[in-house]
């Protein structure tokens, strides 16, 4: 619907303008109240349409801002939940990250000191079954030193009596 009110006014400004002059009133003209009042009339006419028209737009504008603020609003939630979404995945590895390490050194230094203690196991073992061993072969020592001295013992009545058979060394 096309507006008429723009040339309705062009119309009446022409009217006005036109209008003979009154002599010693510069700013005072003569012009056909008719006219003028049918002009005035038919713009207060298209008013309604056109203040009805503006107020439609004026809706249907706050409408699309309506919209496209509740389209923005969606998409930066959208957008702040991603992020958030992508900051505990970051965490979640970091955290895992540091898990592992911790897990890591634990592992470490649990197996070195189970290599200590194991080191010092087998040592202790080891230095206990030498004891033992220098133990045994003292005792060894000692009852060949004895059989020894018992074989000599008896070794010396028979080779009084002349039997040389016997060697003792």
């Amino acid at each position: 619907m096309s507006s008429r009110i723009p040339e309705l006014l062009e119309m009446l400004h022409t009217m006005i303008t036109e209008a003979w002059g009154l002599p010693l009133g510069a700013e005072k003209c003569v012009i056909e109240r008719d006219k003028a009042l049918d002009l005035l009339d038919e713009i207060r006419a298209q008013f309604p349409t056109e203040i009805a028209e503006a107020k439609r737009l004026i809706d249907a504008r706050a409408d699309f801002i309506n919209n496209a603020k509740r389209e923005a609003e969606a998409i930066k939630k959208n957008a702040e939940d991603r992020a958030r979404q992508l900051i505990d995945e970051q965490e979640i590895i970091r955290i895992s990250r540091d898990r592992s390490n911790d897990m890591l050194s634990n592992a470490e230094a649990a197996t070195t000191e189970l290599r200590r203690v194991a080191n010092e196991y087998v040592d202790d073992a080891m230095q206990r079954s030498e004891e033992a061993l220098a133990a045994a072969l003292r005792e060894l020592q000692q009852s060949r030193a004895k059989f020894k001295q018992a074989a000599r013992a008896v070794a010396a009545p028979q080779r009084q009596a002349g039997r040389p058979d016997i060697d003792i060394d």
